[in-house]
């Protein structure tokens, strides 16, 4: 398989309106470990709808009317056993409702070539309104990694970069195990890619299991983030962006460190029983009302 730039960068995917009910929204709260502690009001106002302020996470939205798993397509040319989730920016513009209907308008906005041997690197752009009111609710920018697909002759850069955390100790770190069947159960909030199930995937892709979903870990970050820093109001959040720097298995557990620096609040997150950072150069910035 071989990159065809202007192919990839002129595809149109087609709009994707995705009917959600609140049933969803529960089950995506589940699959980042969310209701762990089952009596608890922070976790059950997002996984129980009659719970009091009843709310969709923030980060729910970057998984929401995607255009699926597109990697595998003949068009794309790409070799889709080797593609990773390398970013995910996210800004927040309104909250998503609880239920409804989200409509997804994607475009690849950049392929860039790091040259044979050294992978490509794809920027797809996801801009999400909920249906009814018309609201913008998220742009999300996901940065592709081909790793197995450079050198076809496109533009060599430039490369966005994300800041690095602070040189101090975090003023706050949070730990949060994640489920053996985590990778099972988040992929039903939209991502099908078998790397994340079927063990002969993984393998092939020089995996020795099944790896979490990029967007699962994210996701749990943008938990931690949630209650150290917005007091557990999803509506405080507006920025979300972080690098995957290493692979997480199921069963792993995640601890965050943060770093609070006003309105703007720096974070990354390793796996304890490896001492392997996992999520690097995280941003998130939050509202003060």
């Amino acid at each position: 398989m071989t990159i065809d730039y202007d192919v990839l960068i002129s595809h149109a995917f087609p709009d994707v309106e995705q009917v959600y009910t609140e049933r969803d929204v529960v089950l995506y709260a589940l699959g980042l470990g969310v209701g762990g502690d089952a009596t608890d009001p922070e976790h059950l106002r997002f996984t129980f709808e009659e719970a009091q302020g009843f709310a969709a996470l923030p980060t729910m939205p970057a998984v929401m009317a995607g255009p699926g798993f597109w990697a595998r397509e003949p068009w794309a040319g790409l070799s889709w056993q080797k593609v990773l989730h390398g970013e995910q920016r996210l800004t927040l513009h309104n909250l998503m409702p609880t239920s409804g209907t989200a409509i997804g308008r994607t475009r690849i906005s950049d392929v860039v070539d790091k040259g044979a041997g050294r992978g490509a690197l794809i920027y797809v752009e996801k801009q999400t309104w909920d249906k009814a009111s018309g609201l913008h609710i998220s742009t999300a920018v996901s940065t592709v990694v081909a790793r197995e697909d450079g050198g076809f002759g496109g533009p060599a850069g430039p490369v966005p970069s994300l800041p690095s955390v602070p040189d101090r100790a975090p003023d706050f770190v949070d730990t949060c195990p994640t489920l053996p069947q985590a990778a099972l159960i988040y992929r039903l909030s939209g991502d099908p890619n078998p790397l994340h199930a079927d063990p002969s995937v993984a393998a092939k892709a020089g995996f020795r299991a099944p790896i979490l979903h990029g967007l699962c870990s994210y996701g749990i970050a943008g938990w931690s983030i949630l209650r150290f820093c917005c007091g557990g109001d999803p509506g405080k959040l507006r920025q979300f962006d972080l690098r995957f720097s290493s692979p997480v298995y199921p069963g792993e557990t995640l601890q965050t460190e943060i770093w609070q620096e006003g309105d703007v609040v720096r974070f990354r997150t390793r796996v304890a029983e490896r001492g392997l950072i996992v999520l690097n150069n995280g941003t998130a910035v939050i509202s003060p009302t």
